[in-house]
This record gives structure tokens, C-alpha cells and sequence, in this order.
């Protein structure tokens, strides 16, 4: 399988206790869409392997996941620090309406107006919004925050995020 048919949405932090549960660290406001997966994948050889999911709960601070089949620590501390993804498809089914995959967004080019200001190199979050990482111009890396008074449209299709460039947003 190919790699981009997949997509992380965490990752195995460390075991929880002795019965091969993990801690699963992930991106916030997502425990709906993590507690409905029944299988997720992990990168084992430069293989995708598929680890059925048993129950799933969530602390303050992360998740906590068991597999099928993984029931001791020993069994648990070999996917960590891994990543685990789902298939591409199943990351699609619970976006929301202006929800998109990073992979979707790295690479479009960002206007400001008619005119090209720069292009999305990276997205990462602050805990209060995701931010786009714009590579001006000028070849500075500005953050972006992505809420709707700055983001004002994201056509992935055209390749093309249009903002209203407020003063000092990029650099």
C-alpha cells in the first residue's frame, strides 16, 4: 500500500499499567472521531500493520487504547513512540465542512486579494487554532491563524487558500 492512502491521527506516548493498554497522545477535540475507529494502523518495516481496536477512553491529558491481542507491557512497549494512522478514507468520513487533511493544505499557494503572498509549508496547532505556516515571498515563515476572519476561503481543487492579510500578519 501506498503511503498517502494513509494519514496519523496519533501516537503511542508510552504503555498505561501492565494489561498492554497504550497512552495515545492526538490533536485536540478529536475524541469523538478516535472512539468510533475499530481499526488503526501502525508503521512497523515500512509496513502498514492493523491493530484492532478494543475500547478507547480519554484522561485530561490523553487517550488511553487497547488492541486486540497485545495484553501485556512487553507486547505494548514495541509500537512505542509509533505512529498510528487510519486509512485516508476514514479520516475523510469525519471532516467537517471546513475541515481539511494537512496534506490537503501544505503546498497551496495563499492570496492575499488577486495577489500571491505566499505558499502553506506546514500547519501545527496552538492549543487555541490551527495555524498554517506561510512561506512568503520574501522567504520568512509566518503564522497564520486559521479562523474564518483571516481565512476567509481554501480551495483545494485550484490549489488556493485566500486570507485578508491584516497588518503585520506576514512578514
Amino acid at each position: 500500500m501506498k503511503k498517502n492512502n494513509f494519514v496519523s491521527i496519533g501516537k503511542i506516548l508510552n504503555f498505561h499499567g501492565v494489561q498492554g493498554e497504550a497512552k495515545l497522545g492526538y490533536s485536540k477535540n478529536r475524541e469523538e472521531f478516535l472512539s468510533q475507529l475499530k481499526e488503526v494502523y501502525v508503521l512497523v518495516n515500512n509496513e502498514y500493520k492493523p491493530l484492532e481496536v478494543v475500547r478507547m477512553r480519554f484522561t485530561p491529558k490523553c487517550g488511553i487504547i487497547k488492541f486486540k491481542g497485545i495484553d501485556t507491557l512487553n507486547d505494548i512497549l514495541e509500537y512505542k513512540n509509533k505512529l498510528l494512522f487510519v486509512e485516508e478514507s476514514t479520516a475523510r468520513e469525519f471532516l467537517e465542512e471546513d475541515e481539511f487533511l494537512i496534506d490537503e493544505l501544505v503546498g497551496l499557494d495563499v492570496y492575499d486579494g488577486d495577489k500571491i503572498v505566499g505558499a502553506v509549508v506546514g500547519v501545527s496547532n496552538n492549543g487555541a487554532s490551527d495555524l498554517l505556516s506561510v512561506k512568503t515571498l520574501s522567504k520568512n515563515i509566518s503564522l497564520v491563524p486559521f479562523v474564518k476572519a483571516i481565512v476567509t476561503s481554501v480551495d483545494v481543487k485550484n490549489r488556493r487558500i485566500q486570507i485578508n492579510n491584516i497588518e503585520g500578519l506576514l512578514q
